[in-house]
C-alpha cells in the first residue's frame, strides 16, 4: 500500500510540473502591446460641468389662486352629521353580511331564479349567501349596485379622516 501511495504522489507531482511548465510560454506579443499602450500620448480631461444653483420657489397657494396640497380637497365630501350629503344611514337596520370584512367574502357564482339573478357569496365560515342589487355587505356600508356573471360591484361609504365621508367603488370577483 505504501508503494501505491508513493506512485500516486509522483503522478500528481509530475502533472503539476507539466502544468507549471505550460504557463511559461512566449509572451513577446503581450509585452509589445503593453509598451505600445504606454507610449501613447496622454489625453486632455474635460473640466467638470458647472453646477447650477438651486432656485428657491416660494409656494403661496392663496397668492397663486391654487389649492394647497396640505389641505384636503373637500367639494365631494360632506361633513359628518350634515344633512343631504354622503354618509351612513344610522336608521337603517344592519344586514347579516355587514358583519364580515369585505376581503373575507368571496364570490362563488350566480343563480337565476325566474328573471332575477342572484350573486352567491361565501363567508369565511363556509356558508353561501344569496345577494341582489340593493343588499348591503362588508363593514363599510357597502351597497351592491351591479351583479354580473364574473363580479359583484358595490359602493362603500368610508370616513375621510376629517369628520366626513366619501364613496369608494369596490368589487368582489368570481373566485377561481
Amino acid at each position: 500500500m505504501d508503494a501505491a501511495l508513493k506512485f500516486r504522489n509522483s503522478l500528481i507531482l509530475a502533472a503539476a510540473l507539466v502544468g507549471v511548465a505550460a504557463c511559461g510560454g512566449d509572451m513577446d506579443d503581450l509585452d509589445q502591446y503593453v509598451n505600445e499602450v504606454k507610449s501613447r500620448p496622454g489625453g486632455r480631461i474635460d473640466p467638470l460641468p458647472e453646477v447650477k444653483l438651486y432656485e428657491v420657489f416660494p409656494y403661496d397657494a392663496d397668492a397663486q389662486g391654487v389649492r394647497s396640497p396640505f389641505v384636503p380637497d373637500t367639494p365631494q365630501i360632506s361633513q359628518g352629521g350634515g344633512g343631504g350629503g354622503v354618509g351612513p344611514d344610522p336608521e337603517r337596520s344592519q344586514e347579516f353580511l355587514e358583519g364580515f370584512p369585505l376581503d373575507t367574502l368571496s364570490m362563488v357564482g350566480t343563480l337565476y331564479i325566474g328573471e332575477t339573478m342572484y350573486g352567491l357569496l361565501q363567508t369565511s365560515d363556509g356558508l353561501i349567501h344569496r345577494v341582489v342589487p340593493g343588499n348591503y355587505l362588508g363593514q363599510n356600508d357597502g351597497r351592491i349596485n351591479i351583479i354580473s356573471e364574473s363580479e359583484i360591484e358595490l359602493v362603500e361609504i368610508i370616513s375621510d379622516g376629517i369628520g366626513g365621508y366619501i364613496e369608494r367603488d369596490a368589487a368582489i370577483s368570481l373566485s377561481d
